[in-house]
């Protein structure tokens, strides 16, 4: 009986032990790091585009970037990633129906100490607000330099808005147009209000009890019949549970952490970086002056045409308050649009549509 438990014990030991073996060979060879090329009819590199991910220094520090595009005669455009910190390339590989380097050539940027360039030796309070403008101002020039363009294109996402509008603010001059996607407009009490009266309505329906007593617990109400969350982490992970999150009706595991393991863009090493630079944002100076912008007072005219794009059920950054900056914001031209089929990513979530849009404004 003894030998016959010990073989048992061996034999779920060795299973174990193999499962995890190949999961972590499956992960490596997944991780290959290598950025799909274009090709032709006859596997050849399609002539005139262009696929590379390189670090380049700006400023005094690596930058990452992956440009991609099929035809280098296309309007370039720099999209600002998320977070702020966090890398945004690996949704291509997970929603390829996106499409957009067919009409631009798209450089998605992993600013200093993120994902692709994470340096444990930076400083995180050398990262302000203006050292990241800078940077930004930085990489535009070099795209227009090296690509021979007079002017780029910009789009911010999400947290990267913070950077891309006070960009384009302070310096006109470079851009044809800015894309506001998921545009963080303030996190008052305005904002907090908006989430939680989506996230009351949608427990309410689905009878989820136990959600509205953990929403009731993540805020304080205020005498003015608003709201303020006191608790960020539980207040995502509930919108999340309510379809308004980054992925619509995805829960953060399996609309972010799953498409990232999965990623042949980046190595392991560079996966474990995405998480270390994600986290090493939040101690920046940057990231807590990011917490007390509020854009309808700070920023209320621009001097380029702005696109502000936003899913019908995002409301990580509440599609109303967006289209209410786009109401009040002076600018040559400017448009809102809020895209059906989709929550905080509208670029991947609903790609035909938003690529269709984004084509027509070149």
């Amino acid at each position: 009986m003894k030998n016959k438990m010990t073989a048992a014990i061996l034999w779920i030991f060795v299973t174990l032990a193999g499962l995890i073996f190949l999961c972590a060979l499956a992960f490596a060879i997944t991780s290959s790091g290598k950025i799909e090329k274009y090709r032709d009819e006859n596997k050849n590199i399609l002539a005139g585009s262009i696929a590379e991910k390189i670090k380049i220094n700006i400023n005094g520090a690596q930058n990452g970037l992956i440009i991609r595009g099929k035809n280098l005669n296309n309007p370039v455009l720099l999209l600002v990633s998320s977070g702020p910190g966090t890398s945004d390339y690996f949704y291509n590989e997970a929603y390829p129906l996106m499409n957009l380097e067919d009409y631009y050539t798209v450089c998605y940027w992993d600013y200093r100490g993120m994902c692709l360039v994470y340096d444990k030796n930076l400083d995180p309070e050398t990262i302000t607000t203006e050292q990241i403008i800078a940077d930004t101002v930085a990489v535009s020039e070099y795209l227009k330099q090296r690509f021979g363009k007079e002017k780029i294109y910009i789009m911010g996402f999400s947290g990267g808005t913070h950077i891309a509008l006070q960009a384009v603010y302070a310096q006109p001059r470079l851009y044809s147009a800015y894309f506001a996607m998921a545009q963080v407009v303030s996190s008052d009490a305005d904002n907090d209000t908006y989430i939680y009266n989506f996230m009351k309505e949608v427990f309410t329906s689905r009878g989820e009890r136990r959600n509205l007593k953990k929403l009731e617990e993540s805020v304080n109400h205020l005498p003015d019949g608003k709201v303020k969350c006191t608790n960020w982490y539980n207040y995502v992970y509930l919108l999340h549970s309510a379809g308004g999150g980054t992925i619509k009706d995805k829960t953060e595991f399996t609309g972010i952490i799953i498409p990232i393991l999965k990623a042949r863009c980046y190595t392991v090493k560079e996966k474990f970086n995405y998480i270390k630079g994600m986290k090493m944002y939040r101690t920046t100076p940057f990231y807590k002056d990011c917490k007390n912008r509020d854009y309808r007072k700070e920023i209320t005219k621009l001097q380029v045409p702005v696109y502000f794009i936003s899913g019908e059920t995002d409301y990580n950054c509440p599609w109303q308050m967006v289209q209410q900056y786009c109401q009040m914001l002076e600018a040559p031209q400017k448009e809102f649009v809020k895209v059906p089929d989709a929550a905080h990513s509208p670029l991947w979530e609903n790609a035909p549509f938003v690529v269709e849009y984004m084509k027509n404004k070149r």
